[in-house]
């Protein structure tokens, strides 16, 4: 196999959205570089900010893939990202979250290793963010240390697989991941859950952590939507002959 063939079947595309993400930009795009597995294009599309976040995704030149566009919402936003990805495998990751070192690595060798996986899963662990004072993070719920993850963050999966599925939801303001994962999950992918903690969830006060009851109803249609789906499939399966 010629090694330009070798790359483009190991190439990993990191896709992240940003909108307004100045503060953990830089940390997010940092621990994507900094993994300890290679090839990784990684894609920051600006979901038209108005801060630094454009500066601070410039300011990395030809390291990073940078699009711009007029905002449109994580979900529109994911989907134009993808257009621009070149890998046969997919990650995700949120712009104030972090992967750890050796996310990547793991979640490849669990691919190689069982060619009939289709996406790999890891744990994730929360923190509250450092810069908070005192007063402002005990207002926050307290953080999980671990915990199984199932959102497109925590997951490797293969591109094709990815399509699958399908894009992300382009309706919904809060819930996206969610939704997408609860279709995965139905399409029955092949998957498999590694123990270790490939994901780090930032809690800060900006976040889902906090959320408004306006977008509270977007996470709860997604939990719906899927629950709709299922009872959908249980009676036409009952009613099948």
């Amino acid at each position: 196999m010629r090694t330009s063939e070798a790359r483009e079947q190991n190439l990993v595309s990191v896709i992240m959205t940003v909108y307004n993400g100045e503060r953990y930009l830089r940390e997010a795009i940092e621990s994507v570089l900094q993994q300890t597995y290679s090839p990784i294009e990684v894609i920051v599309l600006d979901d038209g900010s108005d801060d630094a976040s454009p500066l601070i995704a410039s300011s990395y030149g030809e390291d990073i893939v940078h699009i711009r566009r007029d905002r449109a919402g994580m979900g529109a936003a994911r989907n134009d990202a993808l257009g621009h990805a070149t890998g046969q495998l997919l990650a995700f990751l949120d712009a104030d979250d972090r992967f750890v070192p050796d996310k990547t690595e793991r979640q490849v060798a669990a691919l190689q290793e069982d060619r009939s996986l289709e996406v790999v899963y890891g744990h994730v662990r929360e923190f509250v963010s450092p810069e908070l004072p005192p007063d402002v993070a005990r207002r926050l719920r307290a953080p999980a240390p671990r915990l199984p993850g199932r959102l497109p963050g925590e997951m490797l999966i293969r591109t094709k697989s990815f399509f699958k599925v399908g894009l992300f939801s382009t309706s919904l303001k809060l819930g996206v991941g969610l939704d997408w994962s609860a279709r995965a999950s139905e399409a029955g992918l092949p998957s498999r859950m590694l123990q270790a903690i490939v994901y780090e969830r930032r809690l800060h006060t900006t976040n889902n952590a906090l959320m408004e009851q306006s977008s509270r109803d977007h996470y709860l249609f997604a939990v719906k939507a899927a629950l709709d789906r299922r009872r959908s499939r249980q009676s036409w399966t009952e009613s099948a002959p």
